[in-house]
């Protein structure tokens, strides 16, 4: 009976390793790929509803893996997000005439790693999830082998994602070598009232290697140049699901092992934040490629989520929460824009090639205005929201987070000058050719995140709110 209970309340993830294996047996045999992309995506909605009526389930093989309402949260956002993501590159590859079955089963590994990560119960589980959707994320990146930007994002991703696993395993092996276990309640009870010094270490390491998932500064270098060079809809992928899945590991092995050294870890992660913010901020003021300039956003929006969390207790990784499913809805819906952007056959990824859009694709022009707006933090927009949580959170947290919340938002007001740069651009400079017909489904996904966007989301709230704050109540139980 104690294994059925752990199959059960590991099912999303059964869920996703069945598909796989059926994905890639298919695959092998199908003449075409649209049914094989079809099925993953709808393979990846089961395991979220599956997600959704696990949680409060409990722990599994011997508290490794955990199905709460907060593992449960962000699987569903995962999972939904992974399947947008199939859908975006479907249409995306096949016009290159590059789509491959392979393409979906990554993904979906992918997916089911980040589904690890977020039930993580002790430090082996975590790296087992870690491994398994960066492993997945490094093909992904280069799966246009012909291309020599794709290949060389993926090499880059795959170096520097070994050196993020060594810290991450040496600071796991510091945690149990100086407290005596590997599973996050042992580690809890162990670091409770006070730790050994070499606890603190490999709390330091674990952050860092972490801090690279999330592509936080310092640990920022490979952002850039792998969203410049990896597919546009696999950078969709890449600048969300992995993010928020990083980004809820990061809450639960925070609040859970480490919560009696929440006054340790908050100054290192208020650091890691407020350098997040700044270097996205300035940084992205000397870009020209809209790739590149939304990976120091995203660089920049990870410190705003860096600054809720460093808040602490229910309020603060709610707020991370929050956050982190609005901006992952943003980042999807822009990268659905520049997928389905061409001008004569050529990818438009600069601010020249963006210029006068709005005269002749002004649908398309007016979701990429709600996107930057909403990640500059305008209201009504969702990323105004996001962000009104999370500086809530750490207003009320005491006065060394509300002199971080007050510093991010001095970022957030240097970052604006690149996201109105783009508006203005798309809306008064003149056009220099004609773009081409966009991809009706990458349109498609693109109206519907810019829909989610505006005041739309006023009504989502009502719901996301107790939801989201039933999973920071698990996550720091």
């Amino acid at each position: 009976m104690g294994l059925i209970r752990d199959a059960m309340l590991a099912l999303p993830e059964l869920i996703l390793t069945g598909a796989a294996l059926i994905l890639l047996i298919w695959g092998a045999f199908a003449r075409k790929t649209g049914p094989v992309f079809i099925l993953a995506a709808m393979l990846a909605l089961a395991a979220a509803a599956f997600a959704a009526a696990t949680g409060q389930g409990g722990r599994a093989f011997g508290g490794a893996l955990i199905a709460d309402d907060g593992a449960g949260f962000a699987k569903v956002a995962i999972y939904g997000a992974s399947a947008v993501a199939i859908l975006l590159c479907d249409r995306w590859f096949t016009q290159k005439g590059t789509a491959r079955f392979e393409l979906t089963v990554l993904i979906i590994l992918a997916a089911l790693g980040m589904g690890i990560m977020v039930s993580a119960g002790d430090l082996i589980s975590l790296y087992v999830g870690v491994e398994l959707h960066s492993l997945a994320l490094y093909i992904l990146a280069a799966f246009q082998r012909d291309d020599a930007k794709s290949s060389e994002a993926g090499l880059k991703y795959f170096v520097l994602g070994a050196l993020s696993s060594g810290l991450l395993l040496y600071g796991a092996s510091l945690v149990y070598g100086f407290a005596g276990s590997t599973n996050f309640l042992a580690i809890a009870a162990a670091t409770r009232g006070s730790a050994h010094v070499g606890v603190i270490f490999g709390l330091v390491f674990l952050i860092c290697g972490i801090g690279f998932k999330v592509s936080a500064a310092p640990f920022h270098m490979w952002t850039p140049d792998v969203y410049e060079g990896a597919p546009t809809p696999i950078v969709g992928f890449f600048a969300g699901a992995p993010k928020l899945a990083a980004m809820a590991l990061f809450a639960r092995l925070l609040t859970e092992a480490f919560g009696g050294l929440t006054d340790e870890w908050r100054q290192v992660v208020l650091i890691v934040a407020l350098l997040s913010v700044f270097v996205g901020a300035f940084a992205g003021l000397a870009q020209s490629n809209l790739k590149r300039l939304w990976a120091y956003s995203s660089i920049a929006n990870i410190g705003y989520a860096l600054v809720g969390l460093a808040a602490g207790g229910p309020a603060g990784v709610q707020s991370m929460l929050i956050f982190m499913v609005l901006y992952t809805i943003d980042v999807t819906g822009f990268f659905a824009c520049l997928a389905a952007l061409k001008r004569e056959g050529r990818a438009m990824e600069s601010f020249d090639d963006f210029a006068g859009l709005m005269s002749e694709r002004p649908g398309l022009a007016l979701a990429i205005t709600v996107f930057a707006l909403s990640q500059l933090g305008m209201p009504p927009f969702s990323g105004f929201f996001g962000k009104f949580y999370v500086f809530k959170a750490a207003l009320a947290a005491g006065p060394f987070t509300t002199w971080a919340a007050i510093a991010a938002l001095v970022g957030s007001v240097v970052a604006a000058f690149y996201y109105l740069r783009l508006i203005k651009v798309m809306w008064f400079d003149p056009a220099p050719g004609v773009t081409d017909a966009p991809a009706g489904g990458a349109t498609a996904i693109a109206y519907a995140a810019a829909l989610f966007a505006i005041p739309v989301v006023w009504i989502a709230l009502t719901w996301l709110d107790p939801l989201s704050l039933s999973a920071a109540i698990a996550f720091v139980r």
